[in-house]
């Protein structure tokens, strides 16, 4: 596979840790994981998933054992490869080069996509793609082979809807050959909800997400009303789709001045406690730098900060990835390049604008710390975030994972955080073993303890949207987001 030649090929093997202090005892990086080819290597535009186990997985999109990528898994004991794609050789039948993370879903298996592979008659020999599932002990069934007329080459991750079937994007094919949105079930029947035409925006490359008013919200990388901008391509879009389909362009960037308002957005957006959508761009000013921004459902969109506006861009630059809202009730991110070294960042930033940078990369000899950061953070149950970089690290500087404790404290998370009464979901989390009481927004729930790091939980009859307490031996743990209960 070459469509992704840019990239370099990379893989993994699990290394002793390297600590850096940063700022104060309780803000400290870690360097968990370094790649090297052999279990895969180089993860791109993804974020770490926390599975039902505790571990984190993730995709690499080149090496395993055939260098078209792999699924891993990383534990306590070390990074293992879960699944290594085109194993049996071209053409790649289950896929390759898995650009987009996991998502867990409420049966426990992870569901994901690979940008190339498949049925080998779509754009051959490389394929348009597959969904896939996988388990956490590593067995993967594809689901679906993209055809190109219901999309092809999707680069973002799957999410599960409340209704239990699954929604995405894809990068290239439908009626326009500029990208689709999709449902899909469980059992890989897929459905093309809406094809993109240009103007209504182009090439997602972010996922989807579902907001509390039911509607899944999205970006195009481009596309939209101002198609003559972004070297003609259009600056991309943010948009809003019904599950069956209605589609609302919501907003086309560069549509201010000199692009103050951003262009190209590259992922996916995240909702705020305050009901608003908050997300970042690629480009903004003249295209380059790139910002962070804030949009109504209704589609009034407020840029929140703009990068490179430090001396020699020590507040980052072009943000590919994400946010992740924390436990704090901050927004947590990466930039791909600026920071001190030069190495791109992670960064903190609030709900007003007000960014602070928390590390910046390439801050240990050679690099080993990781470089370029071009997927998230995400928040593990034990307060921590956790996250990767598809360079850096040594001794072959292709990329590592890496922990940042911020102080914050361990809470729970929903493998899905939506449901109706009597629907039955899981809580992530640790130390489960003695719980003896689950509620919801103070109504108690019903639950089975699975293991120490998983719980299945039925919403009960007179619950109302909250947050959820767990009781256990030695904590009460609370939700970082509430609940929201299905009418």
């Amino acid at each position: 596979m070459t469509k992704l030649n840019a990239w370099k090929v990379a893989g993994v093997v699990f290394v002793l840790f390297a600590t850096t202090a940063i700022g104060s005892p309780a803000q400290t990086f870690t360097r968990l994981a370094v790649f090297d080819e052999t279990d895969g290597g180089y993860p791109a535009l993804m974020s770490l998933a926390q599975g039902s186990d505790g571990s984190l997985f993730g995709t690499a999109v080149f090496g395993g054992p055939s260098g078209n990528g792999t699924v891993f898994k990383m534990e306590r004991s070390g990074l293992t490869m879960s699944h290594g794609f085109c194993g049996q050789g071209l053409p790649c039948t289950d896929g390759a080069e898995p650009v987009a993370g996991l998502v867990l879903a409420t049966d426990g298996n992870f569901y994901g996509i690979t940008s190339f592979g498949g049925d080998p008659t779509c754009d051959a020999p490389d394929g348009c793609g597959t969904v896939f599932k996988i388990t956490s002990g590593g067995t993967l069934t594809t689901l679906h082979n993209f055809g190109a007329t219901d999309g092809a080459y999707p680069y973002a991750a799957l999410i599960e809807a409340a209704n239990g079937y699954f929604y995405g994007t894809t990068n290239g094919g439908g009626t326009n050959s500029l990208g689709t949105v999709f449902r899909m079930s469980p059992f890989g029947t897929v459905t093309t909800l809406h094809s993109f035409d240009g103007n209504d925006g182009a090439a997602p490359q972010g996922a989807l997400i579902q907001a509390i008013d039911g509607n899944f919200y999205g970006t195009t990388l481009h596309g939209g009303a101002n198609v003559g901008g972004c070297g003609g391509y259009g600056c991309g879009t943010v948009f809003k789709i019904t599950p069956s389909g209605n589609f609302t362009t919501l907003y086309s960037f560069c549509s201010q001045m000199n692009c103050s308002d951003g262009a190209t957005p590259m992922d996916s957006l995240v909702q705020g406690t305050d009901g608003n959508l908050y997300g970042t761009t690629y480009g903004g000013v003249a295209y380059g730098l790139g910002t962070v921004f804030k949009i109504t459902p209704g589609g009034a969109l407020t840029t929140l900060y703009t990068f490179c506006a430090q001396p020699d861009c020590a507040d980052g630059d072009e943000p590919i990835a994400e946010l992740t809202l924390a436990t704090d009730g901050n927004f947590y991110g990466t930039t791909e390049y600026g920071g001190a070294n030069e190495g791109g960042t992670i960064f903190k930033i609030t709900s007003a604008g007000a960014l602070t940078t928390l590390y910046s990369f390439c801050a240990q000899n050679r690099c080993s710390d990781g470089s370029y950061p071009s997927g998230g953070v995400t928040q593990g149950t034990d307060g921590n975030f956790y996250g990767t970089t598809p360079n850096g690290g040594v001794p072959q500087d292709v990329g590592v994972v890496y922990r940042l404790s911020m102080g914050l404290s361990p809470f729970v998370a929903f493998v899905h955080a939506a449901g109706k009464v009597g629907q039955t979901g899981g809580i992530l989390g640790q130390g489960f073993t003695g719980t003896t009481s689950v509620m919801l927004d103070g109504t108690s729930a019903s639950f089975t303890v699975v293991s120490d790091t998983f719980i299945r939980a039925t919403v009960p009859v007179g619950a109302t949207t909250g947050y959820v307490t767990v009781t256990t031996p030695s904590d009460v743990l609370t939700s970082n987001v509430p609940f929201h209960v299905i009418k």
